[in-house]
């Protein structure tokens, strides 16, 4: 089976890829898997870079599985084999329509709906910044009527949206996958962002002991506490 770990980056953004990157790319040779670095300038304007994705309708061809990672992630060590955990017919994500962003996802669902066609969605609002995608999703990464959605959230709500519209199969992973500063708040327990397989500083990366340091302060700070200097 070929095997694909992907993420999206530029020169913009080396305050912190090149703390996160060689992790990823370290992982995925530890699975057996391509790494591939989306750069695409046709989609370099800020708002656009998540839509690079748009590309694994092609590579899906090519690759039987994709795991994407954003840039702004750390996998942890020990961390499992997501390939290996995922059935091949089920897309693997992490749910954010929880705790104190329920209100706002629902709300977003409603205008997605109504900006690309009703469908029976109401909840299941993924964070697309880690997922598991197999050949048979490829449709995933393809226009609706023509339309992408372009407000709030970007890839997020687009393909969380597909998923649901196309009917795939897909699984709830848990934070512990994609552990992003919401989830260190206290509706969920305030658990520590070391204790998770993947930390995702996406936004402003609001975690309880950021203090003033930097989003790019804290990954570097992080990445040296989980690897060492090295």
């Amino acid at each position: 089976m070929k095997l694909l770990m992907a993420t999206s980056a530029d020169a913009n953004l080396d305050g912190y890829t090149s703390h996160t990157l060689p992790i990823q790319e370290m992982w995925a040779r530890k699975w057996g898997a391509d790494y591939k670095i989306l750069d695409d300038p046709a989609y370099s304007r800020r708002a656009m870079w998540c839509y690079r994705t748009l590309v694994f309708y092609e590579l899906l061809e090519v690759y039987d599985r994709i795991l994407y990672v954003d840039a702004d992630a750390i996998i942890n060590k020990d961390c499992p084999n997501l390939f290996e955990m995922i059935p091949f017919d089920t897309i693997g994500a992490v749910m954010e329509d929880k705790g104190s962003r329920r209100k706002e996802r629902l709300n977003r669902i409603r205008r997605v709906n109504a900006h690309l066609g009703e469908i029976d969605w109401q909840e299941g609002f993924f964070n697309m910044g880690v997922y598991v995608v197999s050949s048979i999703h490829c449709d995933i990464f393809q226009k609706v009527n023509g339309k992408l959605w372009e407000d709030k959230g970007w890839d997020s709500p687009f393909y969380s949206y597909q998923i649901m519209r196309l009917g795939y199969k897909h699984i709830d992973l848990g934070y512990k996958w994609n552990h992003m500063s919401m989830f260190s708040e206290g509706w969920n327990g305030s658990p520590s962002r070391f204790d998770s397989h993947i930390i995702h500083y996406a936004g402003g990366a609001k975690f309880p002991d950021k203090g003033e340091r930097t989003r790019e302060q804290l990954i570097r700070d992080d990445v040296k506490r989980i690897y060492g200097e090295a």
